[in-house]
């Protein structure tokens, strides 16, 4: 009996609970690890399914919202029956994501989602299928330079829309091919009116992307694809004001951010034009 106690005592010991990184900040995503005696984990009321890996450990992805209010939390790992077998503290740093306007047309602006494009979005983003295609490090969609980060909040012509922009907008010249950041399956390949040409892929165990403004398509829904190919080509389409790709990146439904996933840099800011001395009117 003494042998039996040490051993459990031993095992549980040795069971494995971690997350990383160790102090998120608003909108980053918490890869959660624990031994297979875990098969969820909870913060902040939201649930997510740890799926096994092939080192013996469950793997999910915990996303951190962007609107959620910095402070101290409490990480659980639950088992099968829900109840829960470890707690773990950590603190959500503030991300100080800045504001930006866009100036942008009326008719752009006021454009309405085509019927059901949301509703076939949300769907999407609820969808959490087991089998994992994805592997780290991600792939680069375009290499253009960021003109919009994620996470700041969106103003047109200098009114607040009241939300935050849930991807990024990368500088993408009409036609330049956009590459999947991921191994997946296509869900989505549609033309809508609000997001313009859409891709959507299922990456598998919580990972989801999504490309917009396309101006042409390279895949149909339904397709495997592989880490960097071809799925369209950059466009205008939809609300945008120029050829450009915004891309999200979604953990269980959430959009958060892809520089916790991919190398980009913001885009130099432009130069005013320098005017001559005789348009000035200086000596």
């Amino acid at each position: 009996m003494r042998w039996l106690v040490l051993c459990l005592a031993m095992s549980l010991g040795a069971q494995t609970f971690t997350f990383t990184p160790a102090a998120p900040r608003q909108g980053q995503t918490l890869e959660v690890r624990a031994g297979n005696d875990a098969t969820e984990a909870r913060l902040d009321g939201r649930t997510i399914t740890l799926f096994p890996q092939p080192d013996g450990l469950s793997l999910g992805l915990m996303p951190i919202p962007v609107l959620e209010k910095p402070g101290a939390y409490t990480l659980e790992f639950l088992d099968k029956s829900g109840a829960v077998i470890h707690s773990s503290h950590l603190t959500v740093l503030d991300a100080h994501y800045p504001k930006q306007n866009i100036a942008i047309a009326p008719a752009i602006s006021e454009l309405k989602p085509s019927p059901g494009e949301q509703d076939t979005v949300n769907a999407f983003r609820k969808e959490v299928t087991p089998k994992r295609h994805w592997a780290e490090p991600l792939d680069i969609p375009v290499h253009g330079c960021i003109t919009s980060l994620f996470g700041v909040a969106r103003y047109y012509n200098g009114k607040p829309t009241g939300e935050y922009h849930a991807g990024l907008d990368q500088r993408a010249a009409a036609g330049t091919p956009i590459h999947a950041i991921a191994a997946g399956v296509v869900k989505i390949v549609e033309p809508y009116n609000l997001r313009g040409g859409t891709v959507a892929i299922d990456h598998g165990q919580g990972l989801e992307s999504i490309y917009l403004h396309m101006s042409k398509f390279a895949v149909k829904e339904g397709d495997v694809v592989g880490r960097g190919d071809v799925i369209g080509y950059a466009g205008a389409t939809g609300r945008a004001t120029g050829p450009h790709l915004h891309w999200t990146i979604y953990a269980n439904g959430v959009a958060v951010s892809p520089l916790q996933w991919v190398h980009a840099v913001p885009c130099a800011p432009r130069k005013p034009a320098v005017k001559n001395k005789k348009q000035t009117g200086s000596n």
